[in-house]
């Protein structure tokens, strides 16, 4: 997950953060927030022992423009920023066989006394084997 960490956060228009709580308040440029998730059960082959997962990640994105008629175009630039920084590494340096994200599930996120936050959460979904589960 550090490594897909690190590609989102070569977005420079977005805060990112890993595993956090949604802050008061959402940076003017979007905030982006990585859950891990589970990587479920892997698949396994022999001679030699591989584990092969399907590890379903997720990214909230969430956008907080000055102005609300903003955040429809506002999320969709983030989103769009997403995936041209999955397009532009899709092994991870080489740590997954392919990533790829899914479409965006829309949210809107009502903040008392103020306006309602535009967010998405982007599944993505990393491929990849490794010798050791805990590695």
């Amino acid at each position: 997950m550090v490594a897909l960490l690190g590609r989102l956060q070569t977005i420079p228009s977005a805060t990112v953060l890993r595993g956090e709580v949604l802050p008061e308040r959402v940076p003017s440029d979007g905030l982006l927030i990585l859950r891990d998730d589970d990587p479920g059960d892997p698949e396994i082959t022999l001679s030699p022992r591989r584990y092969h997962y399907e590890h379903r990640a997720e990214v909230e994105a969430i956008v907080a423009p000055r102005q609300p008629a903003d955040r429809d175009a506002a999320l969709d630039d983030l989103l769009a920023a997403i995936g041209t920084a999955i397009a532009a590494d899709r092994t991870l340096g080489g740590l997954c066989d392919w990533i790829e994200a899914s479409a965006p599930q829309p949210v809107d996120l009502p903040v008392e006394g103020a306006a309602t936050l535009k967010a998405a959460i982007v599944p993505i979904t990393l491929t990849y084997s490794t010798a050791d589960p805990l590695a």
